[in-house]
């Protein structure tokens, strides 16, 4: 969330940033207004100190007068009625308290000067192409006609089972799969200096408020019950990893923290039906894997751009041609203060898709979940910033690969920095 004081001293900054990320300034105010909440809170929170302040002066006087034995009983009874006016301002202080809190965690991040500013993905700029699109001497296929028709990918099996946007990957198709999440693996741990771990898949309500999926985007998630506790499947690895260290001060030189995990993933997809309804592109269950970072605020644009490479090295290992993109203020995430997303070319589908985004939220998550660092011994602890990102998204990879892999035959040419992972196979044939 935003700290307090910079909501108060910059009231027209905070505005408008909610008009350039499209966001209706009279709704989200009208659930609370920050300033008048914080005004509000102030003045009680002086009328509870001149209170207590008088308190003390007659809790002397009234000593004073026992010692002297002076009647104090009107004091006494004036202090009663004082009492009981500071536990109704006490109660009022807390409710508003609590609405400033609520509004508080409404209000996005402040995107970086450096970002472009626009309503929508149309507004996003394109930083750079690596890798030209292979030109095709056939017409060709969709990976949503590839899949199965090499026997990989059964989309009607997984609807039998679970619905739509599901899907069940078979023999070569369930190895290719598993393949790109070790490759991806050892690449950012050997190469790449992540620290490796498997999170927790279910976590709670307190996890996703501190990196900002809740309260907003509850209809997003999937959740269920653990006897008297309600649990969430995870979004994103990105939710366990950041919380890690969640009410923790750091030290500085163990700074930047960088951690991978591949984990499954699990959205509803709430208001995106219609779109992507075919094949592997949205889905209810997915495969990625994650690189999340805690780095001191003075590193996080730099270490920002650091983590774009790493993810971009995945798909120039792959041999796979895409593009940067850095995302506008109306297309940003919530919680980002700076996003590139990398967009792999698709040319089934004629076409730029997103496969990896990567983003620096500065103190946004690190004040909802409390981890700080200490700059220096002694010093006053600050708010790490955290970055997170796809290193990549593992069925959006699948996807790519079969559609630039593809062949006039129908069979798909497997990369070879994946080969090692596959037995030293080289290509895909239906029913091999």
């Amino acid at each position: 969330m935003l700290d307090l004081r910079f909501v108060v001293e910059n009231r027209e900054r905070v505005l408008e940033t909610l008009r350039q990320r499209g966001l209706s300034v009279e709704q989200v105010l009208a659930q609370g207004d920050p300033w008048a909440l914080d005004a509000e809170r102030r003045r009680l929170l002086q009328r509870v100190e001149e209170l207590r302040h008088r308190q003390r002066l007659a809790g002397e006087e009234i000593a004073r007068r026992g010692k002297a034995r002076e009647d104090a009983s009107g004091l006494k009874a004036e202090m009663k009625g004082v009492a009981e006016e500071i536990k109704e301002l006490e109660a009022l202080l807390q409710d508003v308290q609590a609405r400033l809190d609520h509004v508080l965690l409404l209000l996005p991040n402040v995107p970086d000067p450096s970002v472009p500013v626009g309503a929508d993905a149309s507004a996003n700029q394109e930083v750079r192409r690596v890798g030209e699109p292979r030109r095709f001497d056939f017409t060709p296929k969709a990976h949503w006609d590839l899949g199965p028709e090499l026997g990989i990918l059964d989309f009607d099996r997984a609807a039998k089972i679970s619905g739509a946007r599901f899907a069940v990957y078979f023999e070569a198709g369930a190895r290719l799969e598993r393949a790109l999440i070790q490759f991806m693996l050892d690449l950012h741990t050997r190469q790449r200096g992540y620290r490796e771990v498997i999170p927790p898949y279910l976590v709670t309500a307190e996890t996703l408020l501190g990196t900002g999926q809740l309260p907003k985007f509850e209809a997003e998630l999937f959740k269920t019950r653990a006897g008297e506790k309600d649990l969430y499947l995870i979004p994103t690895a990105e939710v366990p990893l950041t919380a890690l260290h969640r009410d923790e001060i750091l030290e500085a030189a163990d700074l930047p923290r960088k951690y991978v995990a591949f984990t499954p993933c699990f959205r509803s997809e709430a208001g995106s039906y219609g779109q992507d309804v075919r094949g592997l592109i949205r889905q209810h269950q997915f495969h990625k894997v994650e690189l999340v970072k805690l780095t001191a605020p003075e590193a996080s644009l730099s270490e920002l751009e650091s983590m774009v490479a790493d993810a971009e090295e995945v798909l120039k290992r792959l041999q796979l041609p895409y593009r940067v993109i850095v995302l506008c203020t109306g297309d940003m995430g919530f919680w980002s203060a700076k996003t590139y997303d990398l967009e792999v070319w698709l040319p089934g589908q004629g076409l730029y898709r997103e496969i990896s985004s990567c983003s620096t939220c500065t103190d946004y998550q690190s004040r909802r979940s409390s981890i700080r660092y200490r700059p220096a011994p002694k010093e006053k602890p600050r708010f790490v910033h955290t970055l997170n990102g796809s290193g990549l998204a593992v069925g959006r990879t699948f996807i790519a690969i079969l559609e630039n892999y593809q062949q006039a035959d129908g069979s798909v040419v497997i990369p070879e920095a994946l080969r090692p992972y596959m037995d030293g196979r080289e290509r895909i044939t239906r029913g091999q």
